[in-house]
C-alpha cells in the first residue's frame, strides 16, 4: 500500500476551489496548536480535569475523547497514517480542544456572533478539501494532522466558523485574504478577554494552562528540573497578558 503523503497540519497550499475567503486563515494553524498549557491551581474540583466559568470538562470526558483519538489513530495507521503529535501526550492535545472549543463559545457570545449550522459546515467541506489534497478524509485529516478525536469535527466547525466570523468583521466585514499581524493582535486579544472571563483552571495531573500560546501542555516535573534550562523554552504564561 502507498504510503500517504505527509500530512501538512501549520500551513495549507490553495487549490482549484479552495480560496481563503472560505475557509478561516488560521484553521490549519489551529490544527497545529500543540494543546493549551494548564495551570497549577490546587482548587480545581474534584473530577474535574479544566474548569472554564460554571462548567467542568470531567475527567470521565477527557478520559472517553482520550479513547476516541487513540482508536482513530489505531484506524489510521491500518491505513499507513501516522499521528503529526506526541502520542503520549494525547490527553494534553485533546484537552486543549475542550478548552479552545468553550473559550470561542464565550467569544461568540462576547463579540455578539451568531453562526448557523451551514456555516460551521462550510468551514468542515473547505477542511475536507484540504484533507483530499492530502490524500485523505476529514476525520483522517483532524485526528493524524490536529489530535482532534473524530467525534468533536462538529464542534471544530463551530469554533472554525467562529473565528471566520470574527476575522472577516474586524476586517471591515470581509474575509481576508491574507495573513495580517494586526488582525492577529486582535483576534488574539479577544480570544484572551474570552479565557480570561472563563478563569480557565487545568487539573494539574494534565499539565498547565499557557495564555502565550493557548495549549494545554505537560507540567515540567518538580523533583528532577534541568538546572539549566533549555533556551528554546519558556514558562508558561499563567495570567492573563489581556
Amino acid at each position: 500500500m502507498a504510503q500517504p503523503e505527509r500530512v501538512r497540519s501549520a500551513q495549507y497550499e490553495e487549490e482549484p476551489g479552495v480560496t481563503r475567503k472560505h475557509i478561516s486563515l488560521r484553521a490549519a494553524a489551529a490544527l497545529a496548536v500543540a494543546g493549551l498549557a494548564v495551570s497549577a491551581c490546587s482548587t480545581t474540583q474534584l473530577g474535574a480535569a479544566a474548569i472554564t466559568g460554571d462548567n467542568r470538562v470531567t475527567t470521565a470526558t477527557l478520559t472517553n475523547e482520550v479513547a476516541n483519538l487513540t482508536s482513530a489513530y489505531e484506524a489510521n495507521q491500518v491505513k499507513g497514517i501516522k499521528p503529526q503529535r506526541p502520542v503520549q501526550q494525547a490527553a494534553q492535545q485533546v484537552l486543549t480542544w475542550l478548552i479552545l472549543f468553550r473559550i470561542y463559545d464565550k467569544l461568540a457570545e462576547q463579540q455578539h456572533i451568531f453562526v448557523t449550522p451551514a456555516q460551521a459546515n462550510e468551514q468542515l467541506r473547505a477542511l475536507g478539501k484540504v484533507a483530499n489534497q492530502n490524500k485523505l478524509t476529514l476525520n483522517q485529516y483532524v485526528s493524524a494532522a490536529g489530535a482532534v478525536p473524530p467525534n468533536l469535527v462538529p464542534q471544530l466547525g463551530q469554533y472554525l466558523a467562529i473565528l471566520s466570523t470574527l476575522e472577516a468583521r474586524l476586517n471591515g466585514g470581509h474575509p481576508p485574504t491574507s495573513a495580517s499581524p494586526q488582525l492577529a493582535d486582535q483576534v488574539a486579544h479577544a480570544q484572551c478577554l474570552a479565557a480570561k472571563d472563563l478563569a480557565v483552571q487545568v487539573n494539574p495531573q494534565f499539565g498547565v494552562f499557557d495564555y502565550r500560546t493557548y495549549a494545554v501542555v505537560p507540567a515540567a516535573p518538580k523533583l528532577a528540573a534541568d538546572p539549566v534550562p533549555s533556551p528554546t523554552t519558556s514558562k508558561p504564561l499563567v495570567n492573563p497578558p489581556c
